[in-house]
């Protein structure tokens, strides 16, 4: 006798306008207002959108000066990391007591894989609305939720009935669904897509299946059979708790442009400082050191180094960073930058002692001070102590 598979129920949680929904959980007076958060320059761009600005049109990646514009009466407050963070986790905690199985994908979206769990917590339908419940007693914030039949499906369904939703598409459901929904919808298909879409007649996923196959696979190779898979309600990409972190990154587009590498090396340097904290917090080092630039034309180049012995000291991801940029030729000004490191591990990679035993304990004792500098600020928060490159500039 053949095993019977049991069909995969997934849940998949949004919450509403999150970075700024606790902005207005921690002001109140900024509720109903046209509230963004993001940057205060010129070049700032929107962060987070309130559903008061979205109806002006506001929202996320816009640049600043366009929602301005959009919004005589906006208030924009600055992003805080830390506290959406402390949010998120307790979101996430909530989300565990549910199912094991949970996919954090951002900081304010996660997959949950239910199937099976009806015997502790009830129904699909109960359990979501019991979630939503816990999560607005303990957070007295609001989420969206999407149930399916498969990941792709479960995220569209979060999306369908904003802010404070909840919708199901059960195993029928699904030929109307696909049939009906804009191709403009399908994560991954972006403008350049849609627009080539577009022309040969696909208004819809369901459209898909009106084309041979292989028409898809010439024109858009991988993406291409993922759309032909998506448009027959296949998707199996299983729901992965605790996908391990593979890279560490952190940008920003500067107010001014500018070729003055010294100007540059001192955005470097903050950027590594976040980046080591990082690491170190979750016991992390890195092999390869990254750079982005983005040109004042757009072009954006990486250069990136792979060092013989991981590490997480801010010291070494900046020395390295700053190499990367002393040995680009800065042709054209540069309007943003970025370092990022990858080839992550929980260990040191072994090395020749011969040969390195200089670099390793330098590695080492820029390791100890950093570990030092995490604990003050830990402590005493993070202006406390500071570089005195950036104490400069920020002051």
């Amino acid at each position: 006798m053949k095993n019977k598979t049991i069909p995969r129920t997934i849940l998949h949680l949004d919450m509403d306008a999150f970075f700024a929904a606790v902005e207005v959980l921690d002001n109140p007076e900024f509720s109903g207002k046209c509230l963004v958060v993001g940057g205060h320059s010129k070049r700032g761009v929107v962060a987070a959108a309130s559903y008061a600005a979205r109806r002006y049109g506001i929202h996320s990646a816009m640049p600043m000066f366009q929602a301005r514009r959009l919004c005589a009466n906006i208030v924009v407050v600055a992003p805080r990391r830390k506290r959406y963070s402390e949010i998120s986790r307790q979101v996430m905690a909530i989300i565990r007591e549910v199912s094991p199985r949970v996919e954090q994908i951002s900081i304010d979206e996660a997959y949950a894989d239910i199937t099976g769990c009806e015997r502790l917590h009830g129904p699909p339908v109960k359990m979501a609305k019991d979630l939503k419940q816990r999560i607005t007693d303990a957070i007295r914030l609001t989420c969206s939720i999407g149930i399916a039949p498969n990941k792709f499906l479960a995220k569209i369904a979060s999306d369908m009935d904003k802010p404070d939703g909840l919708t199901v598409i059960e195993p029928d459901d699904v030929p109307d669904v696909i049939q009906a929904l804009p191709i403009q919808k399908v994560p991954g298909v972006g403008k350049h897509t849609w627009e080539i879409l577009n022309e040969i007649g696909v208004r819809t996923l369901g459209d898909i299946a009106v084309y041979p196959e292989t028409m898809f696979y010439h024109r858009f190779g991988k993406f291409g059979r993922r759309l032909v898979q998506l448009a027959r309600g296949i998707e199996e990409t299983p729901v992965t708790p605790q996908s391990p972190t593979k890279s560490i990154s952190g940008e920003e587009t500067l107010e001014t442009d500018t070729q003055d590498k010294e100007e540059i090396k001192t955005h470097l340097m903050r950027h590594a400082e976040d980046i080591g904290r990082q690491l170190r917090r979750v016991d992390l080092k890195a092999r390869t050191i990254t750079l982005k630039i983005k040109h004042n034309d757009f072009k954006q180049v990486t250069r990136s180094k792979t060092i013989k012995r991981a590490t997480n000291s801010t010291e070494i991801i900046c020395r390295e960073a700053n190499l990367l940029l002393t040995r680009y030729r800065l042709t054209r000004p540069v309007r943003l930058i970025g370092v990022g490191v990858s080839s992550l591990t929980t260990e040191d990679t072994p090395v020749q002692m011969d040969l390195f035993e200089s670099m390793n304990d330098q590695n080492t004792h820029w390791e100890q001070v950093d570990r030092v500098v995490d604990a003050i600020t830990e402590k005493f928060g993070r202006n406390s102590i500071h570089k005195a490159r950036l104490k400069e500039i920020d002051s």
